[in-house]
């Protein structure tokens, strides 16, 4: 099976393993395991922050920032389909209490003067004032779009003259620095709290990061307690985000390179692929092109040998590359999936 399910379907290289295998630990709840305080450090470095915090998924992490920046009633802006409205289970409401605000945009993308239409000022008496404005980049729903650094700079300029907090999901936000050639800290301190994610592109078996101030980033400490997320020798699992940092981060170009090889192919072999929207390392395709529904395509996929996943778009799945995946596998797969699919249409 070619997995192309997701970047989440990584595993461990053996030089990852043998890092974790090695790893200095500690009692991590009380800030004495020294590889997740290392690790701590060097992602706060690396997104632009003056400190972080390590915690077991980068749910955990939005949900920690969105309530270290607003207080229960308060209202949080995003693009409709950003993450941390449809897939962390209502977490806004039931961890922070914050009512939501969602933008229809495209690419997952919303304007400044689409967040000044939207903000609300609150009243004190009958009206939730808007306080937290969050920015997925890449945008996962959109199929992997980037947030241009202009885009970014335009909607932080705009939030202060708002008074709003800014957070960026930044699970993948390593794919969107590799994808604008810039470094991660660019886009990660224009904003209040960032997230990175440890078990996607960089390959990870688990883990992520929360940074933002000191500040913030003691409350954040406390929440993580809370949470659940507290943990004894986590040096084990930081140990794998500190190669990743290391080994993995460069490597990203070689995803976005198959992913956009990939998608060439498809659609040169008559497959609905929109090579433009193919930034980073995702690939969509949409089932109801094909006169398919999405169930009887994946099946076919999965016969065929190739895993592909859905998303939110009732008729889009989607192929994501990932450190797993090889010039090999991109190539079978170029000629598996127009195998699979179009041998529908043509039948």
């Amino acid at each position: 099976m070619i997995d192309l399910r997701s970047d989440t379907k990584t595993q461990p290289t053996q030089e990852m393993r043998a890092a974790i295998a090695a790893a200095e630990v500690g009692d991590e709840q009380r800030r004495e395991d020294p590889t997740v305080n290392r690790l701590e450090a060097m992602a706060a470095e690396l997104l632009g922050q003056q400190e972080a915090v390590f915690v077991p998924t980068a749910t955990m992490a939005n949900e920690i920032a969105l309530r270290v920046l607003g207080e229960p009633g308060d209202e949080v802006v995003a693009e409709q389909n950003s993450h941390i409205f449809i897939s962390e289970l209502g977490g806004p409401a039931v961890f922070a209490g914050l009512m939501t605000r969602q933008l229809a945009c495209v690419a997952g993308r919303f304007t400044p003067e689409q967040l000044r239409e939207t903000v609300r000022p609150g009243d004190n008496t009958h009206t939730p004032a808007t306080k937290i404005v969050s920015v997925e980049n890449t945008h996962n729903a959109s199929g992997g779009r980037v947030w241009t650094l202009d885009e970014v700079e335009a909607i932080a300029v705009t939030a202060r003259e708002l008074e709003l907090r800014l957070h960026l999901d930044g699970a993948r936000v390593l794919n969107a620095a590799t994808a604008l050639g810039v470094p991660a800290a660019e886009i990660g301190r224009q904003f209040d709290t960032v997230t990175l994610c440890l078990s996607k592109g960089l390959g990870c078996p688990l883990g992520a990061l929360v940074a933002g101030s000191p500040e913030l980033m003691a409350k954040a400490r406390r929440l993580k307690h809370q949470f659940g997320g507290a943990m004894r020798q986590a040096g084990i699992v930081a140990a794998a985000g500190l190669y990743a940092l290391d080994h993995h981060v460069e490597r990203l170009a070689e995803d976005h390179a198959r992913a956009r090889r990939l998608a060439e192919s498809l659609a040169d072999a008559g497959v609905p692929v929109d090579i433009e929207q193919v930034e980073t390392n995702c690939v969509q395709i949409d089932a109801a092109h094909l006169g398919l529904g999405r169930p009887e395509a994946l099946a076919r996929l999965v016969d065929a040998g190739v895993g592909l996943s859905t998303t939110i778009h009732p008729t889009v799945m989607r192929a994501v590359t990932h450190l797993d995946v090889t010039d090999e596998d991109i190539s079978r797969a170029s000629e598996l999936i127009p195998e699979a699919l179009l041998s529908a249409v043509r039948a």
